[in-house]
């Protein structure tokens, strides 16, 4: 029903099933577009005795949120840290060695990020050390 949310932009319920693209009963689409509206996923304005629904996300957000929910669970499932993270490694190298370098690239260019906003903030970068720069001298 997402699919079809972001392909109109916006549609009622009887807009939804007017294509025939749909195939369950209007309550079961009126009470899944409820559902998924009240989860925050669309939004919906009064039109007549019915409601527009419209998407919040792009099907890109909404990517990038599941996946980064799913990436945040699988790192407080376990117990050791580094265990969840060697999943996610296993299953780029698996998919495309190519994504193991784009990784790196991504983390190297993160930590960068991380550095030049201590530095900004007037930190000292050295590893696990939160003294103010002016304090040292």
């Amino acid at each position: 029903m997402l699919e079809e949310l972001w392909a109109q932009g916006s549609a009622t319920v009887r807009e939804l099933l007017a294509d025939g693209k749909l195939r369950q009963a209007y309550t079961t689409v009126m009470t899944t577009v409820d559902r998924l509206y009240k989860k925050g996923l669309l939004d919906r304005v009064a039109e007549g005795r019915a409601f527009r629904y419209t998407p919040r996300h792009t099907p890109e957000e909404f990517q990038r949120d599941t996946a980064l929910d799913s990436i945040r669970q699988l790192l407080s499932s376990g117990e050791a840290n580094a265990l969840p993270l060697s999943y996610l490694v296993e299953a780029l190298s698996a998919h495309d060695a190519q994504l193991l370098d784009e990784l790196q690239l991504l983390v190297e260019r993160k930590r960068r990020e991380l550095r030049e906003a201590k530095n900004k903030n007037g930190y000292n970068t050295e590893p696990d050390r939160k003294v103010k720069i002016e304090e040292q001298r």
